[in-house]
C-alpha cells in the first residue's frame, strides 16, 4: 500500500517559531511566515519517521496551481510520485507552495489539493483529517443537539447548506473546503473520509470502519484522466453564463455549447483557456475549455453558429465548446 500525505502547517508552524498570535494578513508576510515554517514543518515529518517510521523517510513536493494548469506538467506530477513510491522506504509530503504561489495563498487550500492529487492518482482512498468528527447538520461546536452524518451517498444542495467556515487561527479552510474536496474525489471514482484528527489511531480506525467519521460514496462512473484535468486541474480564467435552453442540452442530451446559448461572458481569456459554466440561477454545471478567445465570445453570445464567420471574418469552429472538451460537475 502507498501512502501520500498532503499536509497544511507552514503558516502555523512559521507562526510558532516567531511566537506570533494572529495570523500574517499582508501578503508577502504571509508567505515570509510559511517561508519560516516549511524547514520546521518537514523538520516534524523527518523526525516522526525517523523515530516511529521503521526506516521511512519523508520527501517533500511543493505545487503551485501552474504545476496543474499546464497539462505536461500535471502529468510529470504523477511520475515525481509515483517514482518516490518505487522507492519503497519514502513517503511524500506535498504541500501548496504557500512562499511563492499568490493565487494559492490568497485561495487555495489543501483539501482541494489533496482531491485533485487523489484523483490523479487513481487513490483507493482519500481521508482528510479535520477537528471534527466528519460532517454535521449543524455546527457542534455552537448546537450541542448537532446530528453526526456517516454517510453521504451524494452531495446535493441540502448536504452543502451543513458547511460552515474556517475556526482555527491558523487555518485557511473549513467543512465548505473540505466538502469539495469530496465532491472532486467521488467525481473521479476516488471514496473520501472526514474525520478527527485530533484522536488517536485515526487512520487506523477509519481504515478498519471503527471510527466516527463521513463517508462519501464514489461516483459509480468516474470521469476519464484527461477530463479530470480539464476539471480539477487547470485554472479557470472565466465563465460563461448560458441560458436554460443550453443547459438542458448539456446536461440531458450531450449537446456542445453553442455561441446562441451564452447570455453573458465575465473574465478575459484566449483561446485554450478553461472556464466555468453557469446556469441563469447562478450554479457551476461544468468546466471546459474554449474554442474562442473571450473577446470573440462577446461578439458572438446570443448569435447562431452560421453567423460567426460574418461576425468574425471566420469560423474555426461551429461550437464555443466542444463536448469532447467539457466535464460535467
Amino acid at each position: 500500500m502507498n501512502i501520500l500525505i498532503v499536509t497544511s502547517g507552514a503558516v502555523g508552524c512559521g507562526m510558532n517559531m516567531l511566537e506570533m498570535t494572529e495570523r500574517p494578513r499582508g501578503l508577502p508576510l504571509k508567505q515570509a511566515v510559511a517561508a519560516v515554517g516549511q524547514a520546521t514543518l518537514m523538520h516534524y515529518y523527518e523526525t516522526l519517521f525517523r523515530t516511529y517510521g521503521e526506516g521511512l523517510h519523508a520527501a517533500q513536493v511543493l505545487l503551485t496551481l501552474g504545476d496543474l494548469d499546464v497539462r505536461g506538467s500535471y502529468l510529470n506530477v504523477r511520475n515525481t510520485i509515483q517514482t518516490l513510491f518505487g522507492m519503497k522506504q519514502i513517503i511524500p509530503i506535498l504541500n501548496e507552495n504557500d512562499s511563492t504561489a499568490v493565487d494559492q495563498l490568497r485561495f487555495g487550500d489543501n483539501d482541494t489539493l489533496a482531491a485533485k492529487i487523489a484523483a490523479k492518482m487513481n487513490a483507493s482512498l482519500l481521508i482528510i483529517l479535520s477537528d471534527v468528527d466528519g460532517l454535521y447538520d449543524h455546527n457542534p461546536a455552537q448546537n450541542s443537539e448537532a446530528t453526526h452524518i456517516p454517510l453521504v451517498e451524494h452531495i446535493t444542495p441540502e448536504i452543502e447548506k451543513y458547511a460552515g467556515g474556517a475556526g482555527s487561527v491558523t487555518a485557511t479552510g473549513g467543512m465548505v473546503t473540505k466538502l469539495e474536496a469530496a465532491r472532486i474525489a467521488c467525481r473521479s471514482g476516488v471514496p473520501a473520509v472526514i474525520a478527527n484528527g485530533h484522536h488517536s489511531d485515526i487512520i487506523h480506525g477509519v481504515l478498519a470502519g471503527a471510527a466516527k467519521c463521513t463517508v462519501f460514496s464514489p461516483s459509480e462512473i468516474s470521469i476519464p484522466h484527461r477530463k479530470r484535468w480539464i476539471a480539477f486541474g487547470r485554472a479557470t480564467r472565466g465563465t460563461l453564463r448560458i441560458d436554460d435552453g443550453a443547459r438542458n442540452a448539456i446536461l440531458n442530451q450531450g449537446k456542445s455549447l453553442l455561441a446562441a446559448g451564452i447570455v453573458e461572458v465575465e473574465g478575459k481569456f484566449d483561446v485554450g483557456a478553461a472556464v466555468k459554466i453557469r446556469d441563469l440561477a447562478g450554479r457551476d454545471i461544468a468546466r471546459a475549455l474554449v474554442n474562442y478567445s473571450s473577446q470573440d465570445i462577446q461578439r458572438i453570445k446570443g448569435r447562431k453558429s452560421k453567423e460567426i464567420t460574418g461576425i468574425l471574418g471566420q469560423k474555426e469552429f461551429d461550437e464555443v465548446v466542444h463536448r469532447d472538451n467539457l466535464v460535467l460537475l
